[in-house]
């Protein structure tokens, strides 16, 4: 799928980790106003794509195009929760970008950390140090932290992974609203039973892209079973994917 209101065009992208293709010849592309899901087993380079995107691994073959600002929620563990800061200081902190490295935030950069922890139900939680949030509270954490750069593209790497059901349901609901507004998203995970309720278009990736469709290709078993190599995904484990 390719357009000209794609926000993101990856074409025939390849990248190598340690002397092996972690990544071969994926094309893939993100409208605006898509909720695009990447499945796929762990160790099928769905992370590794994302950083490649972002820019922060440099593909061997391939090219990737990315419209606008784009904000990146990465794996809850990544992030340093020990870090002493709150909350409205963390959300504050995806403005670093905008802001850049040497100069303090302006009221600019302050409304858009409000707008976000408003969006992701956090307002009330301004204050928290970062280090007593629960696990939920955590990733809409890092959720809001890409918000405020106000980006047009969003990239989500397993933001369902060990949250409870109120916090799904949350994201979900945030997510759909987003992607409502225009915005595009693409958003790797293990939860099959999520990203068939919320995904415009899934990918399976294993390496390469082996299908992608619509949330009905969830229930292809055939497509399925080249993907995960598993004739029952739904028993795959929900668990971050390593960082190759």
């Amino acid at each position: 799928m390719s357009g000209n209101d794609d926000l993101l065009r990856v074409r025939s992208v390849s990248v190598e980790l340690g002397g092996r293709k972690a990544v071969d010849a994926v094309s893939l592309a993100v409208a605006g106003g898509e909720l695009v899901g990447l499945l796929g087993p762990n160790g099928a380079g769905k992370t590794t794509l994302l950083r490649a995107v972002l820019g922060l691994l440099k593909p061997a073959a391939g090219s990737v195009d990315a419209r606008g600002p784009v904000g990146y929620v990465p794996q809850r563990h990544e992030f340093a929760w020990d870090f002493p800061v709150d909350v409205a200081g963390a959300v504050l902190s995806g403005r670093t970008r905008a802001v850049g490295w040497l100069r303090r935030p302006g009221a600019a950069d302050r409304a858009a950390a409000d707008e976000a922890l408003e969006l992701a139900g956090l307002a009330d939680l301004r204050r928290r140090p970062i280090g007593e949030l629960s696990g939920g509270q955590r990733q809409r954490v890092l959720v809001a932290r890409a918000l405020a750069a106000r980006p047009r593209l969003l990239l989500l790497d397993e933001p369902f992974t060990g949250v409870d059901v109120p916090t799904q349901d949350l994201l979900n609901e945030l997510f759909g609203r987003l992607a409502a507004e225009g915005r595009g998203l693409l958003m790797t995970t293990h939860d099959l039973a999520a990203a068939a309720r919320t995904c415009t278009r899934v990918v399976l990736l294993n390496r390469s892209v082996v299908a992608e469709g619509g949330s009905g290709l969830l229930s292809d078993a055939e497509q399925m079973l080249r993907a995960f190599g598993l004739r029952q995904p739904d028993g795959l484990a929900h668990e971050g994917e390593p960082a190759a």
